[in-house]
């Protein structure tokens, strides 16, 4: 690889705003040349840099695109637009340039293209020179990581010492594979280059190289040349003129398509120039997007997800491709990009990326699993990879004869871009008769190519390219010129970004305002949350009196203020974790730093937290009756501020530091325990023990607490609320010989100095809040210092490994495996097999394993099916449909997108409950028998199972559950070996179907349905989505053979190709609204099929053109299609829809004569209720035990915070703070209620997810069994963790031996009992763990706030009801009562009050009295003066007076916990039921509105 000088020191020449120029000969140095200024107002150039001679493309045969292709009539608009902006242009700045280079557009000589073309890139003579990319590579090739570990997992390999061992020796010598080797071509501006390669055979890794994405790999060595430009140039530089896209769409889903496209022509728009600003670019920038790409009809619409409704599948892929060229790239990488697009789709989108590449001259990289032979003919070169070598790289048009010439045969009417990709597969592969020198294996397939004359061009090719740009100095610096001609001023000569840092800043907030507006939901219930726990708190502690007696009240309201403002943003996390991938991807394209979008948020947040404070303070403070002056007000509310905003960077930082969101959630759980004990009002500083104490330093919040608490203090001066001594005997006494008992009192006062009280009880003083504040801002200057830079520099994400797993244990041919679906090989994610067996389709036997003979016929007539749509008239998804499915045929169901495929198979297996369906399904002519849906199997297009569950496991669990009970359990086991074998998964037998590739979870899928012995007929859903063309054809094959063997297949399919069409036996063609276009026999290669078209007005169908996408043509199928015809009309008129319908009469009158289909089942399900208990919880088990992240996290939490609970309240002593600290560390455990009941949700979410998706509607087992089972599995799990955190913080905080028995009981068994049935209670209404965790943390407030702890018993006033709903109630009394109760307590110095006895008595006969009614102790008794009285003599005296527990109540407690927890068990039920299960509306609908007729 030639040398090239780095561009280390770009400056811009300044030319006014213009043009930027070089200098100096070099690209090392290409500098401000001040001495050269306008003159006559005219820039002054240097003799113009000019550009390498660009090698002249080959005359490509690849189909062209109009411009104007997906709107015509917005094409018009946009002309007239652009024309009258050309007229209103000042008429010197027209004259000005050349109209040639320019915006200016001639009305009556008009060249939208040029006219576009010129737009988009900016070429001005007198400024910017014209900028193209291409990329040449030879030699190249890429190591990868290889993942080493092949077994599965265990919470129990985690404490295995070999596995332990061999995980250190994997990271020591890690594996490196051969991804890429021997790769050599070149793509040259406004060329389309399609790759091909079954998965795992280095697509992704290529298309990454090329957009010079190679981070993630071990290694990349040969010679890649953008044009002159270096791969580490290009990288630190010119980073945005190269873009790689992910083959999903990933945008922030409230952002409507216009402001998606307008933020990415925002971010890259160039300097602007004389003649247009830098508003009018964008806005011009986004309608001729909008308008190329078909989108103006839904500028205004979000974008959307899974969650949030917006625009198509298609759309969304347009405007991928809208934005990447917004962003003005010069070469784009797109990868697997019409996944999951039906065929019609997936033609539009690579049109729109023809229209890019010939618009704006790109160069276009594009990776195909399924491509048809319309798509093919859209590209100009194909580049056929097989194992990681280069099979082909040429021309579209030479690549079919090529490999023809080496020996192999096309199948009948099979595509080019399959018939490519089969020579790479031995399985699918027809060597030509009477050749027999064919190249086998990849080595020799890459060996003969390079030998060979298509070979020896492309190198010619190659090294003319290279010849021309490498080391091309004064290629590099025009292209330098260019590219620096349209960065800001001030931006930076050494980085990729085109604006400066404060407009990047400015864009990014304008984005930020515009997520928050498209989703004012969040901030609302952001909102409603803080009003909500402010009145809730403002009416526990209303109005608090200015007595002593509200003092520890006082520390309360103050302690929660603080941390509910500061812990609330932890909430942010999922949401930071959910934006990732896009930041990383727009920091790729150079659109922004990564730390700019932090910054944007942090300061987009500062009014919206400052509104939402403000409103929380007030309501919280003039409710509780906190010191009525401004001054104070304002400084509570100051801190208030500024710690919100301080700990909001520092849970944000913490998202920013890791890769997982687990790991950042549990960090944050942790820091959330840590901040809140060590704040100073759970234990003040002065009883912290030494070794913990130097927390309160680098804690924020002590320092906001610390402030807020002595400027409510200082100014208090709190009523006595109890004088010692006092009552009978004590009428007379002179205050002079009375001291109030409380810290800080005085003798002879009866008021406390509230600064005294914080001074002596907390070590607080409030000469130091100004100073506090300094080092809170200090903190959230520093927190956000971190997030910013956490945020610029771990872009990363975690991700799963997409090795094939295997039960520990198991006997497994490793070697086997065959590669992942996701063939991004790279790093130690990634793997890869390059054995070829396994690229084949698995053959499939013809031995005794057949599934069950059958003779029964299935069909409808007049089917249709309407659902309402409230405001408006219900809306039709089937009309009039009717057909049948015979045993041993394959039926064909297809149409376009929203035609109702999907909705007509659920409708026809009985998996519909809303709406309402009409019409006569039959089997033999007959009712469907009642469990028609247990005879019935249906394979859904989403392979959802039980992620940790082996291939066996599955089918062995459907076996059991779904054949009837008659069926002996060997029989049952010898059927699933059966169809293993049938389904051809002998070898992943015993892998975890999460970490199968997707065809073999396909497989999978359809095995677990032939597990459970279908009689009738088995339905699919999309079976080959997201699949290469090779292992759709593997799973067709597999399911002719089914159907060859008698089983009745009907099955949605979207993008066959024709051999995979052919494979069927009839077809079903919707068109949107559920209508019927054709239902019939296909013929021999479709030729019936086609001759209906013909017959009935249809264009003629070519001798190689796909009969189906012919039909979908034909008939108008696609966003941008129509017909004249109206084709249902047609078959309803033609005499193949009557010789149908004679059809089906004829099967039905048949049927009828053979009799009734019986059910099996005389239950709704095949196996009694604790069978389904059993097997669910064995399911259960196993699941748990193979997820030991899960497992830990518990585990983990558990011991972690009963040390650090335990040891911050070490060996507390038995003072009255020693007793209170007691009470704390008990209160502290039961916070972990939340993170604990947060991550059970997250198993018993997926498990439902499992069952409603694909369990419940097989009517395999009962939802009660299944609650049952996740209940009963989750317990032990808890009970240990539970019993870990009381081995670790029981004996540390030094509570007595002969109390450990019923704490344990209470801590270790009730409370798990409680927090494990109540969360499940309110996942089961929840839609997702997210939620379920809000929610909760909801709960626990109320639960926390009225269990007398933070407000004592005797303060709650009307809020003492809610006191004896609160199950916290009892468990904290049960808890404390028993560990603290019957003991004494010997004060502190500080916690003994001084009274002066009257003259001539002694400290006892004068306390004497008192002691015996109201208790208490005397340390000095005898002494005449300074008596030094302890108020509490025994605990029980301390939480009787203070918090309303008792002792003698503790197994009382124990019963209504348990109670409880029965409570909750039944709500886990009820509510599942009423959420989960239950069809229709809550509440009953009296009224429906509809849209009235005019």
């Amino acid at each position: 690889m030639s040398e090239q000088r780095p561009l280390s020191d770009i400056r811009e020449e300044a030319i006014g705003n213009l043009s930027h120029q070089a200098s100096e000969a070099g690209l090392n140095d290409i500098k401000e040349d001040s001495s050269k200024q306008r003159e006559h107002g005219s820039p002054l150039l240097r003799t113009p840099v000019v550009q390498a001679a660009r090698p002249k493309r080959r005359m490509s045969t690849a189909s062209k695109v109009s411009v104007s292709f997906f709107d015509p009539e917005g094409m018009q608009d946009l002309q007239r637009t652009l024309t009258n902006r050309t007229a209103t242009r000042p008429k010197s700045i027209a004259e000005s340039v050349d109209s040639e280079d320019t915006l200016t557009v001639d009305p009556d000589n008009f060249d939208l293209e040029r006219t576009i073309r010129n737009s988009l890139r900016r070429q001005d003579k007198a400024e910017v020179k014209p900028r193209q990319l291409g990329v040449a590579f030879r030699d190249l090739e890429v190591l990868g990581v290889g993942a080493s570990s092949s077994f599965q997992p265990t919470f129990g390999s985690l404490f295995n010492p070999f596995a332990i061992a061999e995980g250190i020796r994997n990271a020591r010598h890690p594996s490196i594979k051969h991804i890429l080797s021997g790769f050599e071509g070149v793509v040259k501006p406004g060329e389309m280059l399609l790759v091909l390669g079954s998965p795992g055979a280095g697509c992704s890794t290529l298309l990454k190289t090329l957009a010079n994405y190679t981070e993630e790999y071990h290694a990349v060595a040969g010679e890649r040349h953008y044009d002159s430009i270096s791969p580490a140039d290009l990288k630190r530089y010119f980073r945005g003129d190269v873009q790689y896209c992910p083959e999903d769409d990933v945008h922030f889903p409230t952002l409507t398509v216009e402001q998606t496209i307008e933020f990415a022509a925002t971010t890259r728009a160039p300097r602007p120039r004389t003649d247009i600003t830098r508003s009018q670019f964008i806005e011009m920038m986004t309608d001729i997007m909008t308008t190329v790409f078909g989108l103006r009809h839904v500028r205004q619409t979000p974008v959307g997800n899974q969650q949030i409704r917006g625009i198509s599948g298609g759309q969304k892929k347009r405007v991928s491709i809208a934005e990447s060229l917004a962003s003005r790239s010069c070469i784009g990488c797109w990868d697997n990009s019409t996944r999951g697009l039906d065929a019609s789709t997936a033609l539009e989108f690579v049109q729109a990326l023809r229209i890019a590449t010939d618009t704006i001259r790109l160069s276009t990289v594009v990776s195909i699993y399924q491509a048809g032979e319309s798509l093919y003919k859209h590209f100009d070169k194909v580049c056929v990879i097989y194992e990681g070598r280069m099979a082909f790289f040429g021309p579209t048009d030479k690549a079919k004869q090529y490999f023809m010439d080496m020996g192999y045969e096309p199948a009948n009417r099979q595509t080019t871009p399959d018939f490519l990709l089969s020579v790479t597969d031995s399985g699918a592969r027809i060597p030509r008769a009477g050749v027999s020198t064919q190249p086998r294996t990849a080595d020799e397939f890459a060996q003969n190519f390079k030998t060979s004359k298509a070979g020896r061009e492309n190198a010619q090719e190659v090294d003319q390219y290279i010849s021309v740009y490498a080391g091309n100095m004064e290629s590099a610096k025009a292209y330098a010129q260019s590219a620096r001609a349209e960065f800001a001023k001030r931006s930076g000569m050494k980085n990729p970004y085109m604006l400066t840092i404060p407009r990047q800043v400015a864009a990014v907030m304008r984005r930020k305002v515009q997520i928050i507006r498209g989703s004012m939901l969040a901030t609302g219930i952001n909102l409603f949350s803080y009003v909500f726990q402010g009145i809730i708190m403002g009416t526990v502690f209303l109005r608090m009196p200015e007595a002593t007696s509200a003092f520890f009240s006082r520390g309360g309201v103050l302690f929660f203020a603080l941390l509910f403002s500061a812990l609330n943003t932890m909430a942010e996390i999922p949401a930071l974790f959910a934006q990732r991938e896009i930041v990383a991807r727009h920091e790729k394209a150079a659109l922004y730093h990564p730390f700019v979008e932090m910054l944007a948020h942090t300061l987009v947040d500062i009014p919206i937290t400052l509104g939402i404070t403000i409103i929380f303070a007030v309501i919280l403070y003039f409710m509780t009756g906190l010191q009525r002056s401004p001054e104070q007000f304002f400084i509570f509310l100051l801190f208030l501020l500024v710690v919100s905003l301080a700990m909001k960077s520092w849970f944000r930082a913490i998202a920013a530091a890791f890769k997982s969101e687990a790991t950042a959630q549990a960090f944050a759980g942790i820091s959330t325990l840590v901040l809140a004990i060590y704040t100073g009002y759970t234990i003040p500083r002065p009883s912290m023990i030494g070794a913990l104490r130097w927390i309160t330093y680098i804690n924020p919040l002590r320092y906001a607490f610390e402030a807020i608490m002595t400027n409510e203090f200082r100014t208090l001066r709190g009523t006595c609320s109890s004088l010692v001594p006092q009552g009978p005997g004590y009428e007379n006494v002179s205050l002079v010989n009375q001291v109030c008992a409380v810290v800080g009192a005085q003798p002879g006062e009866d008021f406390v100095d509230g600064a005294n009280f914080a001074r002596l009880s907390f070590g607080f003083t409030y000469s130091n809040t100004w100073m506090n504040l300094g080092i809170l801002i200090a903190f959230a200057v520093g927190f956000t210092m971190i997030l910013l830079v956490f945020s610029e520099y771990n872009t990363a994400t975690g991700h799963d490994s997409a090795v094939t797993l295997f039960k520990r244990g198991a006997r497994t041919e490793t070697s086997k495996k065959r590669p992942s679906d996701n063939d991004e090989e790279a790093g130690a994610e990634k793997t890869k097999a390059l054995d070829d067996h396994h690229h084949a389709p698995a053959p499939q036997p013809q031995l005794d394993t057949k599934p069950p003979a059958q003779q029964d016929v299935f069909t409808w007539q007049n089917l249709k099916y309407t659902v309402p749509i409230p405001g408006e008239d219900d809306r039709t998804l089937l009309n009039d449909v009717y057909g049948y499915v015979a045993p041993g045929k394959m039926t064909a169901l297809m149409g376009e997108s929203g035609a109702g495929k999907t909705t007509l198979l659920n409708v026809l297996a009985k998996r519909v409950y809303s709406g309402t369906v009409t019409g006569d399904m039959l089997v033999n002519g007959h009712a469907l028998p009642a469990d028609f849906q247990s005879q019935t199997g249906y394979v859904q297009q989403m392979d959802t199972h039980e992620r940790t569950s082996t291939v066996r496991e599955a089918l062995t669990f459907s076996a059991k559950l779904r054949q009837p009970p008659f069926v002996p359990l060997e029989e049952k086991l010898a059927y699933v070996e059966q169809c293993i074998e049938i389904c051809g998964l002998q070898e992943y037998a015993e892998a975890a179907i999460g970490s199968l590739n997707i065809e073999y979870k396909k497989r999978t899928t359809i095995a677990v349905e032939l597990a459970a012995k279908p009689k009738l007929l088995l339905f699919l859903d999309e079976p080959t989505s997201g699949l290469d063309s090779q292992s759709a054809w593997a799973i067709i094959s597999f399911l002719r053979s089914l159907a060859d063997q008698g089983q009745a297949i009907l099955c949605t399919i979207h993008q066959p190709s024709a051999e995979l069409f052919q494979v069927f036996d009839r077809l079903l063609l919707l068109k949107r609204g559920g209508q019927t276009v054709y239902f019939g026999d296909l013929g021999e290669n479709a030729t019936k099929l086609i001759k209906y078209f013909e017959t009935n007005g249809g264009r003629h169908c070519k001798a190689h053109e796909n009969p189906a996408e012919y039909m979908l043509d034909v008939v108008g199928a696609g966003a941008t299609s129509s017909s004249a015809s109206d084709w249902n009309e047609l078959w309803l008129q033609s005499p193949e829809a009557a010789s149908t319908q004679d059809e089906i009469e004829a099967i039905i009158s048949q049927g009828r004569g053979r009799g009734t289909v019986e059910a099996e089942l005389t239950s709704e399900f095949a196996t009694p209720w604790l069978v389904q208990v059993k097997e669910l919880i064995v399911r259960g088990v196993q699941s748990y035990w193979r997820d030991p992240t899960y497992l830990m996290a518990k585990l983990v939490l558990n011991t972690l915070a009963g040390l650090f609970i335990g040891f911050t309240f070490f060996k507390a002593k038995d003072t009255q703070q020693g007793t209170q600290n007691k009470l704390f560390a008990i209160f502290m455990c039961t916070v972990l209620t939340v993170p604990l009941a947060s991550q059970l949700m997250v198993p018993f979410v997926n498990t439902r997810n499992v069952y409603e998706i694909r369990e419940r509607p097989s009517r395999m087992y009962s939802w009660t069994a299944l609650i049952t089972a996740q209940i009963l599995v989750e317990i032990p799990w808890n009970i240990l963790g539970a019993a870990l955190l009381f081995l670790t913080w029981f004996w540390t905080v030094g509570f007595p031996n002969d109390r450990a028995g019923y704490t344990y009981l209470m801590m270790g068994v009730v409370n798990p009992l409680y927090y494990s049935s109540i969360g499940q209670a309110v996942a089961a209404m929840s839609p997702d763990a997210q939620t379920g965790a809000l929610i909760f943390s909801l709960l626990f407030s109320f639960v926390l706030t009225f269990n007398g702890v933070m407000q004592p018993f005797r303060q709650l006033g009307w809020w003492r009801w809610m006191y004896r709903l609160s199950p916290y109630t009892y468990l904290i009394e049960g808890l404390l009562g028993q560990a603290l109760g019957k003991q004494d307590i010997n004060c502190s110095a500080v916690e003994f009050v001084h009274i002066t006895p009257p003259s001539g008595q002694t400290c006892a006969e004068y306390m004497d009295p008192y002691i015996s009614f109201a208790g208490g102790y005397l340390q000095n008794p005898d002494a005449s003066a300074d008596c030094r009285f302890c108020s509490t003599r025994t605990t029980d005296q301390f939480l009787e007076a203070s918090f309303n527990i008792f002792y003698s109540h503790r197994w009382r407690n124990i019963g209504i916990m348990f109670a409880f927890v029965g409570f909750n068990i039944s709500m886990v039920y009820l509510l599942t039921y009423l959420f989960r299960i239950r069809t229709g509306p809550l509440l009953p609908s009296f009224l429906r509105f509809k849209r009235r007729e005019n």
